[in-house]
């Protein structure tokens, strides 16, 4: 009998495995194709579109935030556009002081009853400039300086540059090179105000306005951060000019300049 219990212990022991592992079969999870031939495109498909929507979504933030930079440069640019103009304006109404100064100083005249530098118009009607059209010199002198007066330096410019044409050798025209100087060193056109006070010195050696001239180019080397350029051309101002209103303005620069 006990025989007979381990053949049956023995056959059941072959049946129970393959009973247990029946449902075991039976719950493994289905396998679903996910290649391109099933379900519109498959997973790949799906990963790839997400893909391509993150990367349009960087893409669209970038552009945003460069946008955004430019909007900032933009403004900064319009402010430091201000304060330019701003400056130059200084600059303009400073230089006109100075030489407001300067002419009252030289001619002894009130320059809110002053029209035009004075002591040139009555040179000029005392002696008749080479041109023999002495009326018209100081008129067309008168006019342009007018522009000055009224803080049209564009029109200033412009006429003094017509009368130096038409009246090279008058009397006023070393004046009108030195406004010329004048006018575009406050515009800031440094090269051709120095080019006009050149033509002073260069060209009108006897004129009253050689201290001045020498005086302004000095300044003009001070801006373009030439301190000795500068330093030479004020002391000369001071050496061969002694007597000068320009030699007084010369000196306090220097002075203040540590020189």
């Amino acid at each position: 009998m006990r025989h007979g219990l381990k053949r049956l212990c023995g056959a059941g022991a072959l049946v129970l495995p393959l009973t247990v592992a029946a449902p075991v079969l039976a719950q493994q999870p289905v396998v679903e194709d996910l290649t391109e031939s099933n379900r519109g495109g498959g997973f790949y498909s799906q990963t790839a579109t997400r893909e391509e929507a993150g990367g349009s979504l960087v893409i669209f933030n970038q552009v945003q935030k460069h946008q955004e930079e430019i909007r900032q440069l933009r403004g900064q640019v319009e402010e430091l556009r201000h304060q330019l103009e701003q400056l130059r304006r200084q600059t303009r109404q400073q230089y006109l002081d100075i030489e407001d100064r300067l002419m009252a100083a030289g001619s002894g005249v009130d320059q809110a009853t002053a029209p035009v530098d004075e002591q040139s118009a009555r040179e000029v009607a005392k002696s008749p400039s080479p041109s023999g059209d002495d009326a018209d010199t100081q008129q067309a002198y008168q006019a342009a300086f007018a522009h000055v007066q009224a803080r049209e330096f564009g029109e200033a410019i412009a006429a003094f540059e017509a009368f130096v044409g038409q009246h090279p050798d008058s009397r006023l025209t070393a004046n009108a090179y030195y406004w010329l100087g004048e006018l575009h060193s406050a515009e800031s056109n440094l090269e051709e105000a120095e080019t006009a006070f050149q033509r002073v010195l260069d060209d009108f050696p006897e004129s009253s306005k050689v201290p001045d001239a020498l005086y302004k180019l000095g300044l003009l080397e001070a801006r373009r951060g030439q301190p000795e350029e500068s330093r030479a051309l004020l002391e000369r101002v001071r050496e061969e000019h002694p007597d000068s209103s320009a030699a007084g303005l010369a000196d306090d620069f220097l002075r203040q300049a540590g020189n």
